[in-house]
């Protein structure tokens, strides 16, 4: 019998998590009309009523499956564009213009509503409970001030992973080297209650041409707090040649499927100060360009990979299984949690045996580069 290790692909999950979840920034959603989302394995429609107020349900109509997303916004409500019912925020079927009362059980899916930071947050949960307040994301005071630069927003589709994926990178060190071209020098995890924070700082490889977290002229700060299962921010300190920014970067998604997400990401910028407008902007489009880089990195592995449920880790790999714990929480009925899932844990990595290999190795390429480009021929 072969003693080698087989790989669990497992099974994703049926449910999808409990918690908050963003689905963009408020503003694409305030212009009057119906808009989808693909989320939670439908599609919701979200609009905003006369005074403003964003609503969000399931997007297709419970009279005979007309999709809401193509129908009108009429005063506060949602047409459907097949036999113009019209729902309410609430939830409830306000108005049948065609019939001379509307049925007690007109009700469809509702979602409730947040916007923090800018963003439009929802609650879900399979068990329908009311939503939980108490763990929303922070609110970040300065952002959407003066002091910050907008949000620059992107949204990019990704098939064939479950959004699992994203999580195990908050306990993951060495993929920054492999994957994002910097030598982390100091990492740690906390995970508690509803929150998983990553403490990070790295330089940049000089081999590379990376940009964002693998420039060599830049050293990086980074702490990045997962609040619930979907939403994170991440508090990010660049210093390039003695030049220190601060950048906030939102990385959310939603799930669409058992092996799909969109993956949303959100970048502002602190204004340096004594800086004109231009210049502040010009900072913001380069971290922008930089960090989204990296995510694109990051995607390239995902949309490749497979699921592996038993990850053979070694020393240096970092508490992945207890992450997962953590994870965990937000695919079990409330009932179900277990203090191992909630119970505040810490670790830290030792970087000390990977720098010093990844030091010689990239040493050993910057010669090699220096030969080849001695040897090369001294035309063109």
């Amino acid at each position: 019998m072969s003693d080698s290790r087989l790989l669990d692909q497992g099974t994703a999950p049926i449910r999808f998590a409990r918690g908050w979840h963003c689905l963009g920034l408020a503003s694409d959603f305030s212009d009057g009309k119906p808009h989808a989302v693909h989320g939670f394995g439908t599609k919701l429609v979200v609009w905003a009523d006369s005074s403003g107020e964003l609503n969000v349900l399931d997007g297709y109509c419970r009279h005979m499956g007309g999709d809401l997303t193509q129908g009108e916004v009429k005063g506060d409500n949602v047409a459907c564009p097949f036999h113009d019912w019209r729902w309410g925020g609430d939830g409830k079927c306000k108005e049948i213009p065609y019939a001379r009362r509307v049925p007690l059980r007109a009700r469809t899916q509702r979602y409730e509503t947040v916007v923090r930071n800018g963003q439009l947050l929802i609650w879900h949960d399979p068990e329908g409970s009311a939503a939980d307040h108490d763990i929303l994301p922070p609110e970040l005071p300065d952002v959407m001030t003066d002091k910050y630069t907008p949000w620059s927003w992107h949204t990019r589709e990704i098939n064939g992973s479950h959004c699992r994926e994203l999580i195990d990178n908050v306990a993951d060190m060495a993929h920054f080297y492999y994957v994002h071209f910097a030598f982390p020098t100091s990492f740690r995890n906390i995970f508690d209650g509803h929150t998983a924070t990553q403490f990070m700082e790295s330089k940049g490889r000089p081999d590379t041409m990376g940009g964002g977290y693998g420039d060599e002229n830049s050293t990086l700060k980074s702490e990045a707090t997962y609040y619930g299962p979907s939403y994170m921010i991440n508090w990010l300190e660049v210093d390039y040649k003695g030049f220190i920014t601060e950048v906030i970067l939102i990385n959310c998604h939603i799930p669409t499927g058992p092996d799909s997400f969109t993956l949303q990401y959100g970048i502002s910028v602190r204004k340096p100060e004594g800086l004109d407008e231009k210049t502040c902007n010009y900072i913001a489009e380069r971290y922008t360009e930089s960090f989204g880089d990296g995510f694109l990195q990051d995607v390239a592995i995902w949309e490749n990979k497979v699921a592996v449920q038993n990850p053979l880790l070694c020393e240096e790999d970092g508490p992945v299984y207890q992450l997962r714990r953590w994870y965990e929480q937000f695919y079990v009925d409330v009932a179900d949690i277990k203090p191992e899932m909630v119970d505040r844990f810490e670790f830290e990595v030792d970087t000390t045996k990977a720098n010093e290999y990844w030091h010689a190795e990239v040493a050993e390429n910057l010669a090699k580069r220096a030969a080849d480009e001695a040897a090369a021929p001294a035309d063109a």
